[in-house]
């Protein structure tokens, strides 16, 4: 097998901004920001590398505002929402009996909640639920619980447990090697604690003051696997599966076929932390050895990582659930980690496992890889029925990134279950307007946002009331006007999409 995998790593921090419009400019090939690289032509597409460093350059400038103003519009938000709003609040405020919102607490909403307060399954009611691919009941479960992965620990348990009749398994808060800091965040439940029929994983997506999320959405590094293909290397190491800072620990990992499994009793894998001290070639010679000589196991649960503590878990449920099935789900960065999943079990031939995978729902994905790692996947996604479905709503931009083109080659795979600003399902291959950008769809996009801020205001009144949008999400349509792909990526139409979606398909049959 070839030593010597290829990689391409771009490193904004490498340079200045003087640097990158100096190279842009005269054609340099941008040699100062690739940290490391197996490819040397970019010649026909530097502009593409140009636009992924410059705006990861520009978020990690505005970092620490994006930060300090999420925990204020945050703590804003809970505030109003905790003493009946504005008028409430005033009131609250003259009686001495002002609510202060708590962090972490079962009552503490993410920005995400609060543009979309919905919090109850639409289709799902009490007693036994049979999960079956392409109802609108496991849809809908789907996307709700792509939206709950935002919230903290209590708020999800509580709404699982009080408002769905379902069993909460674990909340994760996992590790990243490269960004050293918990950044994965994760949580499992069951249908019911005892003789499940689901189990179901439900992995977070991009936080929208999280510079980190924001940057490894925007981010154009991969790393090819022989016989495998190419893989984005931010998303691996969201499931902690390498480290960019040395390449090889990506091929290190991958190639394990039987990681250990620690202390299944407790949910908690003790994540293999590879020593930062290792070599490039000790990592590499220890690739065809019995024992892998590569990794330092680190016994303390707070390092875990989110591939090995999920299957570990997984592992155990399925052999506690005879009869349960899995289905793995997320929004945004979510969906490209719930996709992740289950192709890292596959490479590492955990067909067990795979055999037990119900289907793979995402929302709003970004691309995790190229069309042979798409050929790779097909044979355990598609046969003898779909498993995986992407499903985008109109113009969103996080699918359409990062960028498909002919120096990247990012292609996304599945089946895609596309809807338009009516809510209607079409049968597309892949979404329209695949790289955003393109001239031919500005003014539509536009046209569009406007179309989109006249049915929020009405939406209350023709679809009835839980479909009316507050405020802030209004204000969040308002700023669409500018930037429509990023109002589109709102979770609020994607869970419309599902309750309202008026085109009738295999992949989604009536209830």
């Amino acid at each position: 097998m070839d030593s010597h995998p290829r990689y391409l790593i771009l490193r904004p921090e490498n340079g200045g901004i003087m640097d990158l419009f100096t190279n842009a400019l005269f054609g340099a090939d941008f040699t100062r920001f690739l940290g490391h690289s197996q490819i040397t032509s970019f010649v026909d597409h530097r502009w593409v590398i140009f636009v992924s460093i410059f705006i990861r350059k520009f978020i990690t400038f505005i970092a620490k505002p994006m930060d300090w103003t999420g925990r204020f519009l945050e703590f804003f938000l809970n505030l109003l929402s905790l003493n009946g709003y504005f008028f409430g609040l005033l009131l609250n405020l003259t009686r001495g009996k002002l609510v202060i919102p708590l962090r972490g607490s079962q009552t503490f909403m993410s920005t995400i909640g609060h543009l979309d307060r919905r919090v109850d399954l639409k289709f799902i009611t009490q007693g036994d639920f049979q999960p079956q691919l392409g109802n609108r009941a496991l849809m809908d479960l789907c996307i709700m619980s792509s939206k709950l992965a935002y919230e903290n620990p209590k708020f999800i348990q509580n709404i699982v447990t009080t408002r769905w009749n379902m069993h909460f398994v674990h909340f994760y808060d996992c590790w990243n090697d490269f960004q050293k800091q918990m950044s994965t965040q994760v949580f499992i439940l069951c249908d019911k604690a005892k003789d499940a029929n689901l189990i179901l994983i439900s992995f977070r997506g991009t936080e929208p003051f999280d510079a980190d999320d924001w940057c490894t959405d925007f981010d154009y590094s991969w790393y090819e696997f022989p016989n495998v293909g190419k893989i984005h290397i931010g998303f691996l190491e969201a499931l902690g599966l390498g480290n960019r800072d040395q390449p090889s620990t990506f091929y290190s990992i991958l190639q394990r076929e039987d990681t250990e499994l620690l202390d299944s009793t407790n949910g908690v894998n003790l994540a293999a932390n590879y020593s930062s001290q290792s070599n490039s070639e000790s990592l590499l010679s220890g690739i065809d050895s019995d024992e892998d000589q590569s990794f330092t196991y680190n016994k303390t649960p707070q390092k875990q990582t989110a591939y090995d503590v999920v299957r570990s878990k997984l592992r155990s449920l399925l052999e506690e659930h005879k009869d349960a099935k899995f289905i793995v789900t997320g929004h945004s960065l979510g969906g490209a980690l719930a996709i992740l999943f289950p192709t890292v079990l596959v490479v590492h031939k955990e067909m067990e496992i795979m055999e037990r995978l119900l289907g793979v729902y995402t929302f709003g994905q970004p691309r995790i890889g190229n069309r042979q790692l798409g050929r790779f996947m097909e044979p355990h996604l598609d046969r003898p029925v779909p498993k995986y479905f992407r499903v985008v709503y109109c113009n969103d931009i996080v699918p359409r990134l990062p960028y498909d083109d002919k120096t990247f080659l990012y292609k996304h795979f599945g089946e895609c279950l596309y809807y338009n600003s009516h809510y209607v399902e079409k049968d597309v291959k892949e979404a329209p307007n695949r790289n955003f950008f393109g001239m031919r769809f500005i003014l539509s996009q536009y046209l569009n946002a406007v179309w989109e801020l006249i049915r929020g205001l009405t939406m209350g009144y023709a679809e009835g009331a839980e479909y009316k949008e507050g405020w802030f999400r209004m204000l969040v349509r308002i700023i669409g006007l500018a930037l429509p792909g990023f109002s589109a990526h709102c979770t609020t139409d994607y869970v419309n999409s599902i309750r309202l979606g008026k085109k009738s398909s295999p992949h989604m049959s009536s209830i």
